[in-house]
This record gives C-alpha cells, structure tokens and sequence, in this order.
C-alpha cells in the first residue's frame, strides 16, 4: 500500500513538472454507470465520450468571472458545455487556447457553451492573457482551485484540462491533457449529434 502510495506521488508530481497530463488510454470516467454524481475515476481518451448510459451529474458550483460578474452553474442548464481549466502561467495553454477559441466562434450558436476555469493566477495576468488569445468566452477567476475540487477526486493540478458537459448536465468526457482542436471538434459533434432520447427526463 505504501509502496502505491510512492509510486502515485511521483506521477502527479511529474505531471505537475510537465504542465498537463498525457492522454493515455483510459478508459472513460466517473465511475459506474447511474451512480449520481460524478466521482472522478480516469481521463477520457481523447475525442471520445462516456457513453451515455455511464454518464454522472456534474457537481453545482458558483464563483466570480474575470470580470467580477456572479456565476451559477445552473445558468448552463440545457446546453453543451467545455470547461476548460487554465493559467496565464500555463505554456500549454498558450496553444490550446486559440484553438478553442476557433472552435467556441464556430459552435456557440448552436447550443455549445465553453467556461474557462482560471486557477492558481492573479486576475491582471489572466485578463492580459485573455484579450492577447482574443477569447471571446468568460472565465471564472479561481486562483484556489476550488471549482475543481468540486469535481470529487478530479486532478486539480494539471492544467490544462477540459471537462465537457452534455444538455443534461451530465459529465460526458474528462480530457486530462491538451486537447488538439480537431479533438475537441470531434467530441462536441458527437454531443451535438445525440439525440432527445439520450437525455434523461
């Protein structure tokens, strides 16, 4: 058990060196399948989904955008949502944010949200950083980490990482990782692609 233990802490703190996590090939997330509400239990392969009947209800939370405007989550009910955890410190997310930003201009009319999660900044650097990306989405200022720690047992610390969200509210893909825009397109057509029938009532 100790030994397991060693051997976890190395990992994450390699991780946190690199400043995302690989890929890998995990298989889904959260868990079992109509357990409730998400448990974090490995990344997404990347451009793929949970499938829907294993899907668990992200957590409610709350917080201050960059802005300072007061944010619910409930206010994302209905729609498909790309939260994205990021900081104006993260050299990865120098790339993958444009990328989103392409794909937020492409998909935002048609019932596609995307929330960035700014963490472990300060909010002059984050605003700097998002008028140099042009991103033209909100993100809440959560220099703690605590929208992550929302998410039980989901990896705060490796950022970038991006949670996506089905109509339903249900967690539909966790990506630990940078995710390649043709990724992430390919997912959201996937979510875009699901049907009535596939939302719970």
């Amino acid at each position: 058990m100790r030994r397991s233990s060693s051997m976890l802490c190395a990992i994450t703190a390699a991780l946190l060196l690199l400043g995302c996590s690989p890929g890998g090939d995990r298989g889904g997330s959260g868990g079992t399948a109509d357990t409730g509400t998400f448990d974090f239990a490995g990344n997404t392969p990347l451009g793929q989904l949970v499938p829907v009947d294993a899907r668990q209800s992200a957590p409610a939370f709350a917080g201050e955008l960059l802005d300072g405007t007061a944010f619910e989550s409930t206010s994302l009910a209905g729609d498909i949502t790309v939260v994205n955890f990021w900081g104006s410190w993260c050299a990865p997310c120098r790339v993958e944010t444009p990328e989103f930003q392409a794909v937020y201009a492409d998909v935002r009319d048609l019932g596609v949200r995307f929330l960035g999660v700014d963490v472990k900044d300060q909010r002059q650097l984050a605003q700097a950083f998002v008028d140099a990306n042009g991103v033209g989405y909100p993100s809440l200022f959560d220099p703690r980490g605590e929208v992550a720690l929302a998410f039980r047992g989901f990896p705060a610390n490796v950022v970038p990482s991006t949670i996506l969200l089905d109509r339903a509210g249900r967690v539909a893909a966790v990506y630990v990782a940078v995710v390649p825009e043709a990724d992430l397109r390919r997912a959201l057509d996937q979510l875009l692609a699901e049907t009535a029938e596939d939302i719970p009532r």
